[in-house]
């Protein structure tokens, strides 16, 4: 009753605010207002989830430290997968996507619409994960709940698709502000990896959005930052060749990465049983833990270490301790790591870990860069080694998720790395051409691309992956049988506004269509009225649609035949059809507004 009382006075209020923002504060302003309120709240689901995480894990360090029993190590994922699956499959009972891919999915197929339990589902699910061990990050589903945060404001506000979808920009820049208080790299992200368009019209919304998420991050977290980096010093230009080599190997270590990444979901998506899934993900996952301590959860105590040119993450608590002094078990085991930390990352996630690629990136990037400079020293080389873990970390970013300007002012922003911008330029240039290469899409996106719902810079695309055949059928067309006779049929034509008639069985099945310009010269026979069928004048169209198809498969069908109309078959069962000039009406308006400014 109370309750009642109280969202019945909300809506009140809520509707007088809505009238007197229509009528007194223009779009433009109230965009801005809206982008510093998302910003706010993103901030805000950064600083809950990390204190979230810290609580877990410092209370379980704590356990295990006193009890003096390591090796529960080894359940501890089990553990953690077991309470999400708990809380996502009895308690939410409703599916928790991963962060950018989800953002991704909404703005191409939802119109920017995200469910409104991901503004605190994705918050508990990765708290859990990643506090347990599962080796992922906190990046994505921040993202993640900020953006469900910015859509669900902006659908409440009444906004328009180019205004949600800004929103949901917005609420991506103020979350990464958040996280790596970095406010310029959050910013470069949305226009590079969420596809906000670059214009007077999204970058001060974003701007905004940045900054409030950082300056929030601030006043709760205070002004260290996630990664230390205390030895810069300045390259030499003999040094660029390397750099260039950097580039290509972790152009190949994204590769890796992502080839990896899509092989292990492939394995897990087969095992049909999610209790399966979990188990055999829980026991894998503690067993490479307990061999490597590093890998445990988002692991930037051990990204630290390699950044500093520290090993000691390698072997303390480990069964290679001792071994600290050996080159070759030194690289060996900084290789192994690499390889270890993509398979355990793809394994969280498989069996039903919530979570984020960005971590883990940052964490294969530096130990990828320590190992590069090392195995360099030993051939006589003399560089910098903690130079290289840092540009390495640029190199991953610009790999794994396809976005080189963020791997270049990230990396700078978060470290104070200016001096090495050119070096980092170098890397994540070379490392973005070397996977290109070999892979189209990033890790984010490869699933989108498969089914052509991936959404670009590019307009033209854009706006056809927006589109939905589903949403474009008309059926407003006289159908007729096969055991018509033409009799029947001119009956029909002479009602009809349509040139084309569909022939369907009884069961709706297709069986082919009759086009009046075919039968023009007999319409007028009444000598052949009772003695002609339509199963005599019907004929298969090709091609037909199918309601799965992409708008882009459509098109091209358009395109490469002269019909006006394709039929759209469900497994043989007709729905409708789609034409020509509706679908170039819809891409027209489309159009208009991804480019309206």
């Amino acid at each position: 009753m109370i309750l009642s009382l109280f969202l019945m006075k909300f809506k009140r209020i809520f509707l007088k605010l809505y009238k007197w923002r229509i009528k007194y504060v223009t779009d433009r302003h109230f965009i801005m207002v809206l982008s510093g309120v998302v910003g706010l709240l993103a901030g805000l689901g950064a600083v809950t989830i990390k204190n979230l995480v810290h609580f877990i894990k410092t209370g379980l360090d704590s356990q295990l430290i006193y009890s003096g029993s390591f090796y529960l190590y080894l359940g501890l994922p089990l553990l953690g997968l077991i309470l999400v699956a708990v809380f996502v499959k009895f308690i939410l009972r409703k599916k928790v996507d991963h962060g950018i891919p989800t953002v991704l999915y909404s703005i191409s197929k939802r119109n920017g619409k995200i469910r409104p339990h991901n503004i605190f589902s994705s918050v508990v699910a990765s708290s859990i994960t990643v506090g347990f061990g599962g080796s992922v990050g906190l990046e994505g589903p921040t993202l993640a709940t900020g953006a469900a945060m910015g859509s669900n404001l902006a659908r409440l506000f009444g906004l328009n698709y180019r205004q949600v979808v800004l929103m949901l920009g917005c609420a991506s820049a103020g979350a990464m502000a958040a996280i790596f208080k970095a406010p310029i790299a959050a910013v470069v992200f949305a226009l590079e990896v969420i596809m906000i368009n670059l214009t007077m019209t999204t970058i001060i919304p974003l701007l905004i959005s940045s900054v409030t998420g950082a300056i929030t991050s601030y006043l709760f977290l205070g002004q260290s930052t996630l990664y230390s980096f205390s030895n810069i010093e300045s390259y030499n230009l003999s040094e660029l060749p390397y750099f260039f080599l950097l580039g290509i190997f972790t152009g190949l270590a994204s590769l890796y990465f992502i080839k990896m990444y899509i092989k292990v979901a492939g394995i897990f998506e087969k095992i049909k049983k999610w209790q399966v899934r979990l188990f055999i993900g829980g026991i894998s996952l503690g067993v490479l833990i307990f061999l490597f301590p590093s890998l445990y959860g988002e692991g930037y105590e051990s990204t630290n270490s390699a950044l500093n040119g520290n090993i000691d993450h390698l072997f303390v608590n480990s069964i290679f301790s001792g071994l600290d002094q050996q080159i070759f078990w030194v690289l060996g085991l900084l290789l192994l790591v690499i390889v270890f930390k993509v398979i355990a990352t793809s394994v969280t996630f498989g069996a039903g870990g919530i979570g984020g690629v960005f971590a883990p990136s940052l964490f294969i990037g530096a130990s990828a860069g320590l190992f590069f400079g090392k195995l360099m020293n030993y051939f006589g080389a003399n560089l910098n080694e903690q130079n290289f873990s840092l540009v390495a970390m640029g190199g991953l970013i610009s790999g794994v998720i396809h976005a080189p300007l963020t791997g270049m002012f990230l990396i700078a922003e978060i470290t104070g790395g200016y001096e090495l911008l050119l070096p980092l330029m170098i890397t994540a240039t070379i490392s973005y051409a070397t996977i290109r290469l070999f892979q189209s899409t990033s890790v984010y996106t490869y699933q989108l691309a498969k089914r052509g719902e991936l959404l670009t810079h590019h307009q033209d695309k854009t706006a056809l992956s927006l589109m939905e055949v589903r949403s474009l059928i008309e059926t407003k067309f006289n159908k007729v049988k096969p055991d018509d006779t033409l009799g029947d049929l001119v009956k029909v034509i002479s009602k009809s506004e349509r040139n084309i008639f569909p022939v369907l069985d009884a069961e709706n099945q297709f069986l082919g269509l009759v086009w009046v310009n075919d039968i023009r010269d007999i319409v007028f026979k009444p000598e052949l009225y009772e003695t002609t069928y339509v199963r005599d004048l019907m004929f298969m169209p090709s091609p037909t649609v199918s309601p799965e198809d992409s708008m882009e498969v459509v098109a091209s069908k358009f395109q490469h035949s002269s019909h006006y109309n394709l039929p759209v078959l469900d497994e043989g069962k007709y729905l409708g059809f789609v034409s020509r000039a509706n679908v170039f009406s819809k891409y027209r308006k489309l159009i208009q507004d991804l480019s309206e400014d």
